[in-house]
């Protein structure tokens, strides 16, 4: 079956990578089995079944699980069991184990101290050419297959103990009462020797795009089959911090996604830390030790939970912005620089529609981030984990993928290589993209081609498909930028202009298309909406509600709370119709009727004081049953005596409205000399409706001339 037609066929693909890729691949479905019983990273697992179970023959592979599990059994230590290990170490003298290994520089002896996750040993001594070999045992740690020994009390006083003769200038060595009985013998990291890029290139040649597509997921532990295309390219997505160079992702989510799955279990290049609080020093650079933090230790650094990051110092996201955007840091009279991906996942509790209408998509972020538009602004792409399904038994593969650690090693490679400049082969971006974009948008680029043509071999159309969804990505957090910025992020009509061509491509985001804040046809009688500044200082969108019943000419409202302001506004609203009522219509009663208006803060950003006119439109809709036009947001604010006010920085409230689904906007006169301030194409989206006068703006918004 082509590949094109339909779903990759699975013998085929088997049986490219067992002529391309032999002894670099295994089958999915006994790490799954063998990950039940034992809680060590993927990566680890599969290092052992690719020496082991690297065949297609059922007695190979049956043989090949036993041993592993026989060496998961003798050698992995589980925490319940530590002292039974220790035991059987003394007795044994000697003894192989797989833990996770931490590595510390004693400073007091000067020499490096060994920490074992599971087994619960620390201060062990272990010779300095395994730290200085493997930089990352100082930062997180890493799984290491270790042979221990037991140095029993009646072993010769005078032999030299592993740890304290490294270097021969010191002069310092801990007392003999202080000395730990057990010293590493040999320490292995379980990761792949150096990789053959040339030779992964060559077989990647071999495979139809779709079928690479399959392979690679399968590599990550996901059933290719089970996911619809748009789905697949997600999961790839989540991908790019291993192949590109300080690249800032963001996925939040429903939970069970797996958005945190692949920086935790896929990779050894990468650390997950946990949402919670950190330092400065543990992240980017410890002042005292003269030590690098993660960012320069690990290729991606992932944080998991993103609403509850938080730094210790008060410093840490200025920190963090700085190294966003530059790949660099000032910590005291030095610039540190590194390399490290930035990657934030977390959860997002309400649904998107919801999000986007009250909030932005960046809500789930602690508050100093997640409206801080120069932190935001630095994220590079904007993974939508909503679009991603939760997943299921199904959806995880019993097929063949490339081991993690072999895929780990050549995407670790590919962080050397760039692709980025491939866009001008066939197309150039379009004049909505500043320098951040560009950047972003290249990035992306850069990365999806590491990922699915890394011999370079694609079309125009391929590219195509990787500019398209990678303009996506972007215009996704500029979108949010719009809602926090205002007017400063107005650019967001990404699009690319095809060279051969010159036509112009316009890519939007998927969710934007969804239902809007001020809904299109006829409203009911009493309904206004009305674009103005909260109570927060952002603008919003509010909606009044009203209700007109027999009575003596009673007002209530309801949904204002305590404000006084607020209070104060919508009374000077009913008393102006009081006063005036019947120059609007003689059929408008305010004595033998009652009148009820509810207000709504759509977006939860403190109920607006700019609510006179919209409430006197309100109330006279309401009176003479008769609905505002269609799609109108009301802008501006009356007074006591009836004198216009001016719309309050018209561009971005204007900009509020077009977001909100708005088509026609009613503005008063006096705001007609700050439409220089208004883009073009802002303007030309609504028809612009001007009043002079309250009574002018009550006909015009119920469509009277």
């Amino acid at each position: 079956m082509s590949s094109e037609e339909g779903q990759p066929n699975r013998d085929v693909i088997k049986r490219k990578l067992r002529d391309n890729f032999d002894g670099k691949i295994v089958r999915k479905d006994l790490t799954k089995k063998i990950k039940e019983g034992a809680n060590v990273p993927t990566y680890v697992l599969e290092f052992l079944l690719g020496q082991y179970c690297s065949s297609d023959d059922p007695k190979i592979i049956e043989k090949g699980v036993e041993k592993v599990k026989r060496i998961l059994a003798d050698n992995y230590v589980r925490p319940d069991e530590a002292e039974k290990v220790l035991s059987r170490l003394r007795q044994h003298g000697m003894m192989t184990i797989i833990d996770q290994v931490t590595v510390q520089l004693n400073l007091k002896y000067d020499y490096y101290e060994a920490s074992f996750s599971n087994l619960g040993l620390s201060k062990i001594p272990i010779s300095d050419e395994y730290p200085e070999k493997f930089d990352r045992l100082l930062a997180g740690g890493i799984w290491c297959m270790v042979q221990l020994e037991y140095n029993s009390e009646e072993e010769d006083e005078e032999e030299p103990r592993v740890g304290y003769t490294a270097s021969a200038n010191r002069s310092k060595k801990p007392s003999k009462k202080d000395e730990a009985i057990i010293s590493i013998r040999k320490l292995q990291p379980i990761q792949m020797p150096h990789v053959d890029l040339d030779e992964y290139r060559s077989g990647r040649k071999k495979f139809t795009k779709e079928e690479w597509m399959d392979v690679l997921l399968r590599s990550t532990g996901m059933e290719p089959d089970t996911l619809k295309y748009r789905e697949k390219w997600l999961l790839l997505t989540r991908m790019l911090p291993f192949v590109v160079n300080n690249f800032n992702l963001v996925e939040l989510g429903p939970r069970s996604t797996g958005k945190s799955h692949i920086y935790k279990e896929i990779s050894p290049n990468s650390i997950l830390v946990s949402g919670g609080q950190t330092t400065v020093a543990n992240l980017f650079y410890n002042m005292g030790r003269k030590t690098m933090g993660l960012v320069g230790l690990w290729d991606v650094v992932a944080f998991d939970e993103v609403a509850g990051i938080k730094f210790k110092d008060r410093d840490g996201i200025q920190i963090m912005k700085d190294y966003m955007a530059s790949g660099s840091f000032a910590r005291g009279k030095e610039e540190k620089s590194a390399s490290a991906s930035m990657v934030f996942v977390g959860n997002i509790n309400q649904s998107v529609d919801v999000l986007l209408k009250t909030s932005s998509l960046f809500d789930p972020f602690p508050p100093e981030m997640g409206t801080d538009t120069a932190f935001l602004d630095r994220i590079h792409c904007y993974n939508p984990g909503w679009e991603v399904p939760k997943f299921r038994p199904e959806h995880f593969t019993n097929d063949y993928g490339f081991i993690s650690d072999y895929l780990s090693e050549v995407w670790r490679e590919q962080r050397k290589e760039q692709f980025g400049d491939s866009i001008e082969k066939y197309f150039r971006l379009g004049r909505n993209l500043n320098q951040r974009d560009t950047i972003a948008v290249r990035k992306m680029v850069d990365g999806y081609i590491k990922l699915l043509y890394p011999d370079g071999g694609f079309t125009k159309e391929d590219l195509r498909e990787i500019l398209t969804i990678s303009l996506e990505m972007r215009r996704r957090v500029k979108e949010q930028l719009k809602k926090l910025g205002g007017i400063e992020f107005y650019d967001v009509n990404f699009s690319y202009i095809d060279e051969e061509t010159f036509e112009e491509h316009y890519v939007s985001v998927p969710e934007q298309g969804g239902s809007k804040l001020i809904p299109e046809g006829l409203a009911n009688p009493g309904q206004v909406y009305t674009v103005s500044r909260g109570k927060s200082g952002m603008i919003g969108v509010f909606r009044l509600e009203s209700q007109m019943l027999p009575g003596n000419g009673k007002f209530n409202r309801t949904g204002l709370g305590s404000d006084r302001e607020s209070k104060e506004a919508v009374d000077t609203a009913f008393n102006y119709l009081k006063a005036n009522g019947k120059h609007i219509s003689s059929s408008i009663s305010t004595n033998v009727k009652d009148y009820i208006v509810n207000y709504q803060d759509l977006q939860g950003l403190g109920m607006t004081h700019t609510l006179a006119l919209p409430t006197l439109i309100a109330l006279c809709s309401i009176a003479l049953q008769k609905p505002v036009q269609s799609s109108l947001a009301v802008l501006g604010d009356i007074s006591i005596s009836g004198t216009i006010m001016k719309v309050d920085d018209l561009a971005s409230t204007l900009q509020v409205c077009q977001d909100s689904g708005a088509k026609k906007v009613l503005l008063p006169q006096t705001s007609a000399v700050d439409l220089a301030t208004v883009p073009t194409d802002l303007m030309s989206s609504f028809s612009l409706i001007f009043y002079q006068s309250a009574e002018d703006a009550v006909f015009k918004s119920l469509g009277v001339e």
